[in-house]
């Protein structure tokens, strides 16, 4: 086996940025519909569980275990779909007229976060993010006095997540497909069912229907 080599050039990766946020209502457990989210800021990934659980007998110790692990996320933006009321607790009771601590509409979403390295700052490298199950928690809102100094106020909303069933592995709620590892074919499959195509609507593929997306090979 070869020698071990650190930091050589062109393998120096980092991930930077986050963009092409898409919204997904879910309708009877599908996600059939998506929705361009503009002014997203950041997703901060948060997952909760994984506890450690030991057992000692005889004056050792005796197994150890791991709780189940779920996703969580905060997301920040300047601002959400029209479609988001409905996830936020607001209900539109009439023509843009909305009705706060509502019922609290599940949701999927997918965002984009960039890969590059030290020779390619650049790069068009990029992990697809896809999420299931969401909900988010009520969260609060401040509003400032316009000053010499203004800024544009930020939103953020805390979601927690309920697995679905993914052949193979135990139910999740996070999907990664990272375009430096599937093929053209697969990669483009899966945009074009995500992102939507020609006359074709935006909608969230359920983990096993985006696996099988982003595994074909054929064009």
């Amino acid at each position: 086996m070869a020698k071990l080599e650190w930091d050589k050039s062109g393998e120096r990766d980092f991930e930077m940025g986050v963009d092409r946020g898409v919204l997904y209502l879910q309708v009877a457990g599908a996600y059939p519909a998506g929705v361009a989210w503009n002014g997203l800021i950041s997703v901060a990934e948060n997952p909760t569980g994984a506890e450690l659980t030991e057992l000692w007998a005889d004056n050792i110790q005796y197994a150890a275990f791991r709780s189940a692990e779920k996703f969580g996320a905060t997301v920040e933006a300047y601002m959400h779909p029209d479609e988001f009321y409905a996830c936020n607790g607001e209900k539109e009771v009439a023509e843009g007229v909305y009705v706060g601590q509502q019922a609290r509409q599940t949701f999927g979403m997918s965002y984009r976060t960039g890969i590059a390295n030290d020779t390619a700052p650049d790069a068009e490298d990029y992990k697809i993010h896809l999420v299931y199950g969401a909900t988010v928690n009520p969260s609060g809102k401040t509003y400032q006095s316009k000053n010499d100094n203004p800024e544009a106020n930020t939103m953020s909303w805390e979601i927690t997540t309920v697995p679905v069933a993914v052949t193979g592995a135990k139910p999740t709620a996070h999907l990664v497909i990272d375009s430096r590892k599937v093929t053209a074919a697969g990669l483009t499959a899966l945009e074009n069912a995500i992102y939507g195509e020609g006359a074709t609507a935006a909608m969230l593929p359920l983990p096993d229907a985006a696996i099988a997306l982003a595994t074909t090979t054929t064009p």
